[in-house]
């Protein structure tokens, strides 16, 4: 009987053995991604840092090919905020950027056969989850503002691994959505679609890039950019703890937004902005 039972242990501890070297040789065909990667921004350009073009400054200098309908949109949020709203930028009322503005946060990237994880490290945006399990899209898909990630994998050398990602993401998205703090827009209808690769660098293997292309009825036309990370050479990197609800000093109330002063108390964010319908609080009356 003991004879038996040793049998038996030994041939799991096999079979065990066995399926751990398979997984092992699998993982050797994908590309090492392993780190904390921070977007290459072109420095000099001026503007803020969330940029869906990296080597161009924010808003207009985008050069997005705006449709004339969304060139008014952004020209509006633009006014808008000259006066102290937030025009077309809900990330300013703590809601997630999505995509494609989630892709400028430092990111990690964890990869297994069926399924590619992108972790964002900051804001309201935290993860992305690419299938490559050869799957379809859905016939019914929830709205989200990450979208429904499909990719597959390409060994463009030829050599055995992998070397390259490639990702469809579609909706319906969550909106409103925006490329920047500007509010340059994405269409009200939330129909994007995204194309990417994602590869390494042929001269920097610490350099990953991410070339996306947009289609978007707001736009006359794909566009498209080659967004670059550099790998962190930290082997233990910080991550920070940042969440956009913490210290937020904006209320939106209605369709109107306000500003929450420092000693808590409810401000105008525009000149001459009337307050907000105060029905439901007993009011006092003014003494004359």
């Amino acid at each position: 009987m003991p004879y038996r039972s040793s049998t038996a242990a030994l041939a799991l501890a096999a079979a065990m053995t066995a399926a751990v070297t398979a997984q092992a040789a699998d993982d050797a065909k994908y590309p090492n991604w392993k780190g904390q990667w921070a977007q290459i921004l072109t420095p000099g350009v001026g503007g803020q840092n969330v940029r869906f073009d990296p080597t161009r400054a924010f808003g207009p200098a985008q050069g997005a090919p705006l449709t004339p309908e969304y060139q008014k949109v952004h020209a509006a949020s633009m006014a808008d905020q000259a006066q102290g709203g937030l025009g077309n930028y809900p990330t300013a009322r703590c809601l997630p950027g999505g995509m494609p503005r989630m892709m400028t946060a430092a990111q990690e990237y964890i990869i297994i056969p069926e399924t590619t994880y992108i972790i964002i490290g900051g804001g309201e945006d935290h993860i992305r989850r690419v299938f490559t399990d050869g799957r379809e899209f859905p016939a019914n898909l929830e709205p989200t503002y990450s979208g429904y990630s499909i990719g597959r994998w390409i060994d463009e050398a030829g050599n055995g691994r992998y070397d390259m990602l490639e990702v469809e993401t579609r909706g319906p998205f969550k909106g409103p959505r925006a490329f920047d703090a500007t509010g340059l827009p994405l269409a009200f209808d939330n129909e994007s679609i995204f194309k990417e690769r994602f590869h390494l660098d042929k001269t920097n293997p610490n350099i990953l890039h991410d070339e996306i292309t947009v289609i978007d009825h707001a736009l006359t036309r794909p566009w498209s950019v080659d967004k670059t990370y550099r790998r962190n050479s930290n082997p233990r990197p910080v991550w920070r703890d940042n969440s956009c609800t913490e210290g937020n000093n904006q209320l939106v109330i209605g369709k109107e937004n306000y500003f929450l002063s420092g000693d808590g108390l409810l401000m105008p964010a525009k000149k001459d902005q009337a307050p907000p319908d105060l029905r439901y609080f007993k009011q006092e009356q003014t003494r004359k």
